[in-house]
């Protein structure tokens, strides 16, 4: 690498004011021949860091292969638990429609128990109505 001297050689004019008087430095050169080692070790970097992408890019595609994997199976899984659920909530709601219908045929007998007893009890009463009406009808067309 170049000194502090051949740094401030740059910035030194190239001559006197006036008519040339021999070749001119080739600063290009210069600069290209200071920045070399420099860039020499930007290089070694830059590959560096490329092996590091290619490294973590076939890591990356090797997370997403897993992840994929992972995913696949969790939607197996949650298919299979899926009819699973389906099937308990199908027997949950025809156990409770079978209570309810139960529960509805046990209300309808007690409503029908009770009307026949209405009927047997209202019946006598309801015959000796119709008897009465009967005799009081042929008692009045006989006389």
């Amino acid at each position: 690498m170049a000194g502090f001297r051949d740094f401030l050689m740059r910035f030194r004019p190239a001559g006197t004011p006036g008519a040339a008087t021999g070749v001119p430095a080739d600063r290009s050169a210069e600069i290209a021949a200071e920045l070399q080692p420099s860039l020499s070790l930007l290089d070694d970097a830059e590959s560096q860091a490329r092996s590091i992408r290619d490294a973590a890019a076939q890591d990356a595609e090797r997370i997403r292969h897993t992840a994929d994997r992972q995913a696949a199976q969790i939607l197996a899984q949650a298919r299979e638990r899926a009819a699973q659920v389906r099937g308990d909530a199908v027997a949950r709601v025809r156990d409770a429609a079978e209570a309810e219908a139960a529960e509805l045929l046990a209300f309808g007998e007690r409503e029908a128990d009770q009307l026949c007893r209405r009927a047997r009890e209202r019946m006598p009463e309801l015959v000796e109505r119709v008897v009465a009406d009967i005799v009081q009808g042929l008692g009045e067309g006989g006389a």
